[in-house]
This record gives C-alpha cells, structure tokens and sequence, in this order.
C-alpha cells in the first residue's frame, strides 16, 4: 500500500473517535500566542488545538488548519460550526506543498505529523517558507534514538504508525537548521521503548530570523 493512502486509512478510522492523537501537547500554551496574530496547525486532525488558538488571538488574528485526510477536515469543520469560532478555516492540503503565499504566519505548530513525511526538508523549507520574519514554530515530534531496519522504514504500516519515519533526533534538528531557523530548543522529550527500539517523542521551539 502507498505510504499516502496508509496514513489517510489510519486517521479516517480515528476521525470520528475523542482519544487525542498527539505525542506532544500544551503547544498552543507553549507558543505563547498574542492578540491579532495569524497562526498555521499542520495536522490538524478534528480542529481542537486550532480552534482553541483562535480563541486566544482573539477576533482580530486569524488561524488555519490543515491536514491531508478529508474526514479529519470535515470533522474539524464541524466542530467550528458547533464552537461558533469564526476566525478560523480548515483545509485539505499537504505539508510538503502549503497553499499560502510567503511570510503569510505569526506561528506554525505542529503535533506528530512530520514524522509521517518523506521529505522532512522540504516540510520544513515550506514552513520557513510561509513564516513571517521574526516568526516562531512549535512542534512536537517522534525521533529515533538509532537508524531504524529497512523492515520498518519501507512499511507503510509502521509511516502510519507514527513509527516507520522516525529519523534521529540530530538529523531531524539539522533539516531544521539547514531550512534557516535558528535559536532552536528543546521544550520537552520524552523515550520510551516501541516495537523494540528507543524512539523519543520531543517538542521543539524556533524562530525565523528578522523582525516584523
């Protein structure tokens, strides 16, 4: 099965369950949001993290969410219609290609998503990309702690599984130096033993250099 169709198949299944997919949470606390700014959630599965960071910019911001598997955006369509949050929209769309024009986002945040991605660089560059100067990114991850066996990076299976694209943790920090953020930290990690290898689910905060 196509590496695409894995992921879709697994989070339609969930789209209409209430257990949380995150590895990381707390990011919308952890961005340290502020009033009118515009912020972008890759992943955003049923809309919660989005819909509550809409709250805290207030009417005068705007927030947008996207994620690659029609139910999860339509469950989060529908969770925006029963909130009566207005300043938000979802969207069908894929990390790799981000429908927005440069320097579009105050913040980006992202909770167990990137992992599932092929081309982590090129997540990352898109993100840069649509980053205001001076703008920041939060977002939480699963990291190996060692090269993981062809037997589990070549099956779709495990890419869903939020396992088979875990990559070291060093190598995962150098795609984001190498987009260009800088002033990149740890906020939290945890390890933890899965299908017999150490993995590490992490947060990390980084900025965009310039000034708005």
């Amino acid at each position: 099965m196509d590496l695409k169709y894995s992921v879709i198949g697994r989070y339609e299944k969930e789209a209409e369950g209430n257990d949380n997919l995150s590895c990381g949470g707390k990011n919308i606390e952890l961005a340290e949001l502020k009033k009118g700014e515009s912020i972008l959630d890759i992943g955003c599965g049923r809309g919660m993290d989005i819909l509550n960071a809409a709250r805290a910019i207030g009417e005068s911001g705007y927030a947008v969410g996207i994620d690659v598997t029609p139910a999860m955006v339509k469950a989060a369509s529908e969770n925006m219609k029963k909130s009566g949050v207005r300043n938000v929209s979802f969207i069908l769309a894929e990390a790799e290609n981000l429908p927005f024009e440069d320097e579009r986002f105050d913040v980006v945040i992202s909770d167990c998503v990137i992992n599932h991605s092929r081309d982590k660089d090129r997540v990352y560059r898109e993100i840069y990309r649509v980053l205001k100067p001076g703008g920041r990114i939060v977002i939480s991850d699963v990291v190996s702690l060692e090269e993981l066996p062809d037997e589990i990076v070549n099956d779709p299976e495990e890419w869903a599984d939020c396992f088979g694209g875990a990559i070291p943790g060093d190598r995962y920090i150098s795609i984001i130096r190498d987009a260009g953020f800088e002033d990149i930290e740890y906020l939290k990690r945890r390890e933890y033993l899965k299908k017999g290898y150490m993995v590490a689910s992490i947060t990390i905060r980084a900025c965009k250099g310039g000034e708005h």
